[in-house]
């Protein structure tokens, strides 16, 4: 019985928001150094023309797709890990780690090679103009070497977090993001005796900077960082039971995220209906909205951690008050961001483009964001406190309400049924995150999740 579990005193209060902030605050300082690089990123590219925006935009979607399976078989391993450490077993914790990163390494690399054949029938199948298609396909090929090691780094990067380790992510990207936005400026415009490359440049300087990210966190790892000392037997002796436990967890994990980034390709498509321009103004938008998921994901991986190692010791109070201290940490510091998109959404615009065309069409889907803050940190947080307890079952049923039956029937009725265009579409996405909070919030007052096995 969930009420009647015997645990330890409660941890006081003051050292809990010091565990979360503790967790959080080098996620959120990753978090902000990613979204810097895309900020640099895309606004090179949109230098380039607004079709080069719409190519780099539209290949996106394909390709966060397929990282769902990855990033699902992150979540596994970070709750299996998290558990282990929890109830002070790190050589499973180490097994946990060498597993999931031979199955990256494999499905990786077959999801890249068909990526690479596929690029240009991907792009059609995006909806993109035939002016954008030769763009959007030559960036994915440039991209499609660095997703092995892409999946590689999220895994590695999800055990380390399920330890209790988020800084070495967090140093890493620090300097992955520096060595990016370098051989952007290399690659896309042509320096140092390189070429012009331009969208091409963008994809190659990924792949390269992904590929130097993997090796640099195998390496802490291999090096017994967070007490996950990895060896080659961890990798080579694949262990169907460990395994399986992993997967327990992830596939939901894993159809939740892909339910996720299939939803969003089919929002995306019909979004692209409505023009280039239009959708150029969706993706900087989108790109500008990311600012406000850096605190989001910190305090959700903070959550994910403190649950999963919380149960693991046999806490489960301590669980559910780190969950709500990540919450209101996320409440405060989203709604700051609500303020700004509000106030000054032209000012965000800009960092990436002049267009008055996108700006005018940007401005009024930003204050749409501002008042989407308050039930996307609900909606980041508690699914990942729920990640952290194994509940991925209801985490991913509750995206499928939210995504497919909320944004895209919404988005169809509003966008085309009334007419409302591009702002028609941001409501429904509004829409989708209000429900998905109240679903989340309902779920995790009741408890039930203390009891999931992981």
């Amino acid at each position: 019985m969930v009420g009647r579990v015997q645990e330890p005193e409660v941890v006081p209060e003051r050292e809990l928001r010091r565990a979360v902030w503790r967790l959080a605050w080098p996620v959120v300082a990753e978090q902000a150094l990613g979204t810097v690089t895309q900020v640099v990123d895309m606004a090179m590219v949109g230098h380039l023309s607004t079709e080069a925006v719409t190519a780099v935009g539209l290949s996106f979607q394909p390709f966060w797709f397929v990282s769902s399976i990855f990033m699902g078989l992150a979540v596994g391993a970070t709750a299996v890990v998290a558990r282990s450490v929890g109830a002070g077993d790190r050589p499973t914790a180490a097994r946990v780690t060498g597993q999931t990163v031979s199955v990256a390494a494999v499905l990786g690399s077959l999801v890249a090679g068909a990526g690479f054949l596929l690029a240009p029938l991907i792009a059609i199948f995006m909806g993109a103009a035939p002016d954008v298609v030769p763009l959007g396909a030559a960036y994915l090929r440039a991209v499609m070497p660095g997703l092995p090691f892409f999946f590689v780094f999220t895994v590695v990067a999800g055990c380390l977090r399920g330890a209790g380790d988020t800084r070495s992510p967090l140093y890493v990207n620090a300097a992955l993001n520096a060595i990016h936005i370098f051989l952007n400026w290399v690659l896309i415009y042509g320096h140092l005796g390189c070429p012009p490359l331009g969208v091409v440049g963008a994809g190659l300087s990924t792949s390269l900077s992904r590929g130097l990210g993997a090796v640099a966190l195998m390496g802490m790892v291999m090096g017994g960082r967070a007490g996950l000392r990895l060896g080659m037997r961890h990798m080579l002796a694949l262990d169907a039971r460990l395994i399986w436990r992993v997967l327990r967890v992830g596939l939901p994990a894993a159809a939740e995220r892909a339910f996720t980034s299939g939803g969003q390709l089919a929002y995306a498509r019909q979004v692209a209906s409505l023009g280039t321009v239009a959708y150029a103004a969706h993706s900087l938008c989108l790109n500008a909205e990311s600012f406000s998921y850096m605190p989001g994901m910190g305090f959700a991986t903070a959550a994910t951690a403190l649950v999963g190692q919380n149960l693991g010791a046999g806490r489960p109070r301590d669980a559910e008050r780190s969950a709500y201290v990540a919450l209101w940490f996320a409440l405060a510091t989203m709604g700051g961001m609500a303020v700004l998109f509000f106030s000054i959404p032209g000012v965000f615009l800009r960092i990436y483009t002049f267009d008055p065309r996108v700006i005018a069409l940007g401005i009024p889907l930003l204050r749409i964001v501002a008042f989407t803050q308050f039930p996307e940190a609900v909606g980041f947080v508690l699914p990942g406190a729920l990640r952290g307890a194994g509940d991925t079952v209801v985490v991913m049923g509750v995206t499928v309400v939210g995504m497919w039956l909320v944004r895209l029937g919404l988005t169809s009725l509003l966008v085309f049924g009334l007419g409302m265009g591009l702002p028609g579409a941001w409501l429904a996405m509004l829409a989708d995150w209000l429900v998905r909070a109240a679903l989340f919030l309902r779920r995790f007052r009741s408890g039930h999740w203390k009891s999931v096995r992981v």
